[in-house]
């Protein structure tokens, strides 16, 4: 039965309408793997001369187990936010005589592969060879990186669990806050010192092998409650099953005078506020707006006008990223049925387009306080602001006429990559670092205003060029029309 979901596997990505594209962002993570890789055998061989070095009257064995609450709470977090549960398209399984438990322990297995639990090998299986070269007792070592694999594993079934209530919760990261932040408050107020108690643990498990028994039963029963989680969920009509809730409304009258393109910015914005994914980006507009506090009231921040450029395109254009990457891809759940009716698509893309030039007004009037810290950062975000509406906006636009990824409105919001293709990856080059080239060089060569005066007169050709600039990436979406309609038929 394994090898026939194997075989389903592949076929799904060989057959995927993006394999060409998810292929070549697997080449590109490939090689980010391979980076991670190399520092995780360079910390492997290295850190026992660094912690001999940093704590010469300490063991490094010893060193090591205090900081692997650290470790521990680290993975953790990086795996809520990175790692997703390898999913297959079950449906099409569930009419057919399969056992649902089968396919879950299939969806598990194939989690507990994953490259996430075989990064941290890297590291210690290299840091057990520098320790028997340091003449520890081989059963030791060799238990302490059982013991090791043992947690990585537990860190992997735990994410998922914690997963799994994050994504009832319309604030999808609270459970990994309240939970990693409950465990480091208590360790870090001395409450209760949880890395020394793990630590300790360690070191009496290394003592007793017999105690890893232990780990083998927390780990099982994180298997089992995530195999419990699973199979309730497994069922043809488990998505039909909605909560049931008080229905608000709100009065979007005032987009009526955007004339054709009003039906389509309303659907926009109630799409934006009623599912949890394109929320997201509304949410994200408060981090837009206080981005620059990271860095204005920094000193040596205020000797760089190549930064006022960045920031001021990356705060008035926070919306415009967040929300314009993902066009036309929020509509692929009912994209067929759009492009079925009698529209326009330029009235369709239009509104996408009047949306995010609203934003932008809207950031930039918001991010007007910033004159506190300088008029040149006022006179930046206006200049960003202006080659948003009259690049970006486009830019963002044409490059989604390449999306083929399907989008779950109603998965969990924070840093969710479902949906995510070569497109969004490689948008982010024109999008930021182009303004950011053009303006640093012309304000370090030239002079800050001559930076400036460049960003504002390509926004303004691109305002003044919008009518045939829009003909032209309504044409590139009209093309690849039939080819987006079959692509989000598929579960990519």
């Amino acid at each position: 039965m394994i090898s026939k979901f194997l075989s389903l596997e592949w076929k799904s990505f060989i057959r995927s309408a993006s394999f060409g594209k998810s292929l070549a962002i697997k080449i590109v993570m490939g090689f980010f793997a391979l980076y991670f890789i190399l520092v995780f055998l360079a910390l492997g061989f290295g850190l026992y001369p660094i912690l001999e070095k940093t704590f010469p009257d300490q063991d490094p064995f010893i060193v090591v187990n205090g900081f692997i609450f650290f470790w521990f709470l680290g993975d953790l977090l990086l795996r809520f936010f990175l790692q997703k549960l390898p999913v297959m398209s079950v449906k099409p399984l569930l009419t057919i005589p399969i056992k649902r438990s089968s396919i879950v322990h299939f969806v598990l297995g194939k989690s507990a592969v994953s490259f996430f639990n075989f990064l941290p090998l890297f590291a210690i299986i290299p840091f057990s060879i520098i320790l028997i070269t340091k003449d520890y007792q081989l059963a030791t070592v060799m238990t302490w990186a059982a013991a090791m694999i043992l947690l990585t594993l537990i860190n992997n079934f735990l994410n998922f669990i914690i997963e799994s209530f994050s994504a009832e919760t319309e604030l999808s990261f609270l459970p990994i806050i309240i939970f990693a932040g409950t465990l480091f408050g208590l360790n870090y107020f001395n409450i209760i010192n949880v890395s020394g108690a793990l630590s300790t643990a360690m070191l009496a498990i290394v003592n007793n092998p017999l105690l890893l028994l232990i780990l083998i039963v927390i780990l099982i029963g994180l298997y089992l409650f995530n195999h419990k989680i699973l199979i309730k969920k497994l069922y043809l009509d488990h998505s039909l099953k909605t909560k049931i809730k008080e229905v608000t409304t709100s009065d979007l009258g005032w987009t009526k005078r955007f004339g054709d393109s009003a039906p389509f910015m309303q659907l926009d914005l109630k799409l934006i506020w009623r599912n949890k994914r394109p929320k997201s980006a509304v949410f994200m507009l408060v981090f837009g707006l206080l981005y620059g506090l990271f860095f204005y009231p920094q000193p040596m921040y205020r000797d760089m006008p190549i930064m006022y450029g960045f920031i001021g395109v990356f705060v008035t254009g926070i919306f415009l990223i967040n929300f314009g990457q993902f066009i036309p891809a929020w509509d692929s759940g009912y994209y067929k049925m759009l492009m079925s009716q009698n529209i326009k698509y330029e009235q369709y893309l239009k509104s996408k387009y009047t949306l995010m030039v609203l934003s932008v007004i809207i950031m930039f009037v918001l991010s007007i306080p910033y004159v506190y810290f300088g008029w040149k950062i006022l006179v930046a975000h206006f200049a960003a602001a202006v080659y948003n509406i009259g690049v970006n906006t486009y830019v963002i636009m044409l490059g989604g006429s390449f999306n083929r990824k399907k989008i779950d409105l109603n998965q969990r919001a924070a840093f969710n990559f479902q949906g995510t293709g070569a497109v969004q990856w490689l948008i982010g080059i024109p999008l930021l670092l182009l303004p950011l080239a053009i303006f640093g060089i012309l304000s370090h060569f030239v002079s800050f205003y001559s930076g400036i005066s460049a960003l504002i007169l390509l926004g303004v050709i691109g305002i003044i060029f919008h009518q045939k600039i829009m003909r032209f990436i309504t044409s590139k979406y009209l093309d690849s029309k039939y080819e987006m309609i079959k692509a989000f038929n598929q579960d990519n």
